[in-house]
């Protein structure tokens, strides 16, 4: 019988895997059918639910926004772009942030962005390090 440990880092497995895969013509269909727009979604946050949350958190260029447990960096990508604030992005398998960096590798958003393996109970940063933190589509 697995561990407690064991299970997690199999769930872990299982999660990044997902991520490896995403992706691809398909993943682009999907976004422009059910959201208008590619913008590399792979959560349930609507593009009219990220507009709401720039607008409630006021995010504007010289803000900076923590988005916990990213995945490819939906929505704060889009926010990041939609805004001009900067983002930092975490999440815990690096598949996934590798993910969201390839998809913010173009300036000037490749200057507004920066990306961090980190669990949402041990973040690496110090204490009023953001304006604001996202956390959609996790648990």
């Amino acid at each position: 019988m697995p561990t407690p440990i064991e299970r997690e880092a199999a769930a872990l497995k299982r999660f990044g895997d997902r991520y490896e895969t995403w992706g691809g013509d398909a993943s682009r269909l999907i976004d422009l059918e059910t959201r208008g727009a590619d913008v590399g979604a792979n959560g349930y946050t609507t593009m009219a639910q990220a507009d709401d949350l720039a607008d409630v958190l006021r995010l504007r260029p010289g803000v900076r926004l923590l988005d916990i447990g990213a995945g490819l960096g939906w929505p704060s990508l889009y926010l990041a772009e939609k805004t001009g604030c900067a983002v930092v992005v975490t999440d815990l398998p690096p598949g996934t942030v590798r993910g969201a960096a390839r998809r913010a590798n173009e300036p000037p958003l490749s200057e507004r962005y920066s990306f961090a393996v980190a669990s949402a109970d041990r973040l690496p940063f110090r204490t009023a390090s953001f304006d604001a933190i996202v956390h959609t589509d996790t648990l």
